[in-house]
């Protein structure tokens, strides 16, 4: 269930950067003769074609969908031109992808607190920036407004009076007597397309972005108008902008939550949750799940930006859909070592580039039963402390699956034996590392630091270099 953060001030500027089609975008950095023709990029499957991750504007004219295979768009649009992502270890290879995402945020962070939420997506804080250039160089003296700032989408503005829409976004940027909020917004306007700018000037990337006065709204508002464009919420335009949302569209309304708001309280936008008292949400869904809803339906977000630019885990999984499903041990235990492997190096990089250490290894996994009616068993997720090196960590990997597979199947009484199959199969399989915090400063060398954890964190490690397949079900559980 959602918790309600702290309410925040609403004179905060806050900004999310969506890159646009971003692994089409990566892909036509490669291939300049992409550029313009309809693309798509297709994930590593064979089957039809491959599923589509990413789609070109272009493409998307002709109907052309994400959720289409690579035979059914050529269907579609015949002159489509279709990009496998790369592989490595019989799997999608995304390093790619990560780097070039890494490039744009370093621009971006450098005019604000920056987090990057995914690949492609982050949020900045500008409130220090925008205040600044309100005291020094406010947008409401500036005699000239750049192009790209004119362009910007501002919700509620009037483009009905006959002016052109560009001069409206001037008036409305040099309105003298606009409120503090409105001002900040303005010279967040100004910020971000110059940010925008920069980053396509370093790296061909164009992208879109939403500027508010808080995470939620901007989320909403930076996928209104794309590509390459940007849209304001002024706070006066959040009632209106809210009102009609569908509550699906809302970040973690989606599921279960959103499902029981409409069945059993007759909710089908964010702005029907305005009828409700407090009280009456706390009492339906509790206290701190209750006042996120009241707050959230006046546009109400305190959640900050996390000042983030490196990501908080590492992770590396496959799927197997049906037929493909993994119904032996030796199976599972040669995809769980391309995984680690992969994993190992990514580890191995953060700890050579940013000097940071992971503490934690968890193994995730889907499965089935086929003997069994109740479908709803899920695999249990197992995680245990993490030691570098990559046959280590395979090692600790597949003890893990090897607790999870005895515990799943166990609950059914059902039995492991080699490479038997009992009737189930692994649909999707991943490991991640999670706790990852930097070295201490002061450390002479990262040899040392290891040998220095040997008698604590390390000597936690040691436990898994003894288990064997009895002893599998002592380890710890629980997912991060």
């Amino acid at each position: 269930m959602p918790v309600a953060k702290p309410e925040s001030s609403d004179s905060r500027v806050i900004a999310h950067v969506d890159m646009d089609c971003f692994y089409v975008q990566v892909e036509q950095r490669k291939q300049p003769q992409l550029r313009g023709l309809p693309t798509a990029v297709v994930q590593y499957n064979e089957w039809k074609g491959g599923a589509l991750i990413a789609v070109s504007y272009e493409a998307r004219k002709f109907g052309v969908k994400r959720s289409m295979r690579g035979e059914e768009a050529k269907e579609v649009c015949p002159q489509v031109q279709l990009v496998q992502v790369p592989v490595a270890r019989g799997k999608a290879d995304l390093s790619g992808y990560r780097n070039a995402g890494s490039e744009v945020v370093s621009i971006l962070a450098r005019r604000g607190r920056c987090e990057r939420a995914s690949i492609d997506e982050v949020y900045l804080d500008l409130t220090d920036a925008a205040e600044m250039m309100l005291a020094d160089n406010p947008p409401q003296g500036m005699e000239t407004i750049d192009e790209e700032a004119l362009k910007s989408h501002i919700l509620g503005l009037n483009n009905e009076d006959g002016n052109d829409v560009k001069e409206n976004v001037r008036k409305w940027i040099h309105r003298h007597n606009a409120d503090h909020r409105d001002k900040l917004l303005a010279c967040g306007i100004l910020i971000v397309a110059e940010l925008r700018m920069q980053v396509l000037k370093e790296t061909e990337f164009t992208c879109s972005a939403g500027i508010a006065h808080n995470k939620m709204l901007a989320k909403l508002a930076s996928g209104m108008n794309k590509p390459a464009q940007q849209t304001v919420v002024p706070f006066s335009s959040v009632k209106g902008l809210l009102d009609t949302l569908p509550i699906r569209k809302m970040k973690q309304l989606g599921g279960k939550l959103g499902i029981s708001l409409q069945m059993d309280m007759g909710v089908n936008t964010v702005g029907d949750l305005l009828q409700f008292p407090e009280e009456k949400l706390q009492e339906r869904y509790g206290i701190n799940t209750g006042t996120w809803l009241w707050n959230i339906a006046r546009g109400i977000s305190g959640e900050e930006v996390e000042g983030r630019l490196l990501p908080k885990s590492h992770g590396s999984g496959k799927t197997f859909p049906g037929p493909r499903a993994l119904k032996t041990v030796p199976a599972v235990q040669h995809w769980l070592n391309q995984l680690c492997e992969e994993l190992s190096e990514r580890l191995c990089s953060d700890l050579d580039q940013n000097k940071r250490i992971a503490h934690t290894l968890t193994l995730h996994a889907r499965a089935y039963k086929s003997s069994d009616s109740d479908s709803q068993k899920k695999f249990p997720s197992k995680s245990c402390p993490l030691r570098y090196g990559t046959a280590k960590i395979q090692e600790d990997a597949f003890n893990l699956f090897q607790a999870g597979l005895r515990e799943y199947i166990g609950f059914y009484g059902g039995k492991t034996q080699g490479s038997h199959c009992s009737g189930w199969g692994i649909t999707s399989l991943s490991v991640s590392a999670s706790k990852i915090v930097p070295i201490p400063s002061g450390t002479c060398s990262i040899a040392k630091y290891f040998q220095g954890q040997s008698t604590s964190h390390f000597s936690s490690m040691q436990s898994s270099d003894n288990l064997n397949t009895e002893a599998t079900l002592s380890l710890p559980s629980g997912s991060i």
